[in-house]
């Protein structure tokens, strides 16, 4: 359905380095950059998302938050602990949610602009990948 989204982040460089940190433990990277944007996916050009410089970036309202797809449940903690290690701070420790489901694997974080996201895996995966 989404082809890719764009956060605005008031300070690049400092943005760029919570989400090196939590992305590449869910397998992506930077895959171009320029003075006012750096973009992350797995294939160099095309981003899947993208942080874009704004000085007066605020964070969308409470609700709404930005879920990332992990491979593993080890994936999910590497992003929570990789990033806190960075900036931003912890909405939510790595461990089952129960209430979004038996397998439902999770972390959350704030970035450092304010901009909820979480890592997850759910379903059949998350089981065989413990």
């Amino acid at each position: 359905m989404l082809h890719h989204i764009s956060l605005p982040v008031r300070q690049l460089a400092h943005s760029g380095d919570f989400y090196d940190a939590a992305l590449a433990a869910l397998g992506y990277r930077r895959v171009f950059e320029d003075d006012t944007a750096i973009g992350y996916g797995v294939e160099d050009g095309n981003d899947l998302l993208c942080l874009k410089v704004n000085p007066g970036a605020h964070a969308a309202s409470p609700g709404f938050h930005l879920a990332f797809s992990a491979p593993s449940r080890s994936a999910v903690d590497r992003f929570h602990s990789t990033a806190l290690a960075v900036a931003g701070s912890d909405k939510g420790k790595p461990g089952l949610r129960p209430d979004y489901g038996e397998n439902y694997y999770a972390a959350f974080l704030i970035d450092p602009d304010g901009h909820h996201i979480e890592a997850v895996i759910d379903g059949e995966r998350s089981s065989s990948s413990v």
